[in-house]
């Protein structure tokens, strides 16, 4: 492919092409479990996970599996994966599997995932397709952690509480109070806060990119002097 440098996969996954504020994909999980930074967290790591495994066995496989069985197959690559996170979470992070519920195994159905598998990493090489899904997931990643910073923050007056679900007891006392005495704002922590959260994300975003890309005026030696 052509734009398929690891420099260009890495912009893509982190940036250009992010899948929470630019493909839109994967809004269910990302608006649901987003009300803090640990469940934030956790949720993003899980879907780097399936991401990247993902990626790299179906572009282990494309030569091997036949045009009219590969999406099934395909399906079948990501739940076994998913499954397997699953699992894993609820022998180890058992609390924390219980918060983030239903959108673990859900995991399986979220449209970047299998977009990905198809698009890119069944037309390229493994290495490739491994660094397209480990970007990927980690900008989605990025986006679970800034709108759940935002939301704890507003919601809570709090940063990084109930770490220890993820991090063990050792993390109980990483819990950050930015806002004393606070009674916490109800809409941050709502759906329609998610909403709102991501749309704000999004504007910024846009924001960048229109400045960005406003050509830079180039002033000649001559015009200097004159001006002085």
């Amino acid at each position: 492919m052509a734009n398929d440098s690891y420099g260009n996969l890495t912009l893509n996954g982190l940036w250009k092409n992010n899948i929470g504020l630019v493909q839109l994909l994967g809004l269910c999980p990302l608006l649901a479990v987003s009300s803090t930074v640990v469940n934030a967290l956790g949720l993003g790591l899980a879907t780097t996970l399936v991401l990247l495994a993902s990626n790299a066995s179906v572009s282990l496989i494309r030569n091997l599996v036949r045009p009219e069985i590969r999406i099934p197959a395909f399906m079948m690559i990501i739940a076994s994966f998913v499954t397997a996170i699953d699992l894993a979470m609820q022998g180890w992070l058992f609390e924390l599997h219980k918060i983030l519920g239903i959108f673990i195994p859900l995991i399986v159905t979220n449209c970047a995932i299998l977009g990905r598998a198809e698009a890119f990493a069944s037309r390229t090489t493994v290495d490739r397709a491994a660094i397209d899904g480990f970007m990927m997931g980690i900008g989605f990643t990025i986006v679970l952690l800034l709108l759940g910073g935002m939301r704890e923050i507003l919601g809570q007056g709090t940063l990084f509480s109930n770490a220890h679900l993820m991090f063990g007891e050792a993390a109980r006392g990483w819990t950050i109070t930015l806002i004393g005495d606070y009674r916490g704002f109800l809409l941050a922590i709502l759906p329609p806060g998610a909403f709102i959260g991501l749309g704000l994300l999004i504007a910024v975003k846009n924001i960048i990119d229109e400045r960005l890309s406003r050509p830079v005026a180039s002033v000649s030696v001559g015009e200097v002097i004159e001006q002085n």
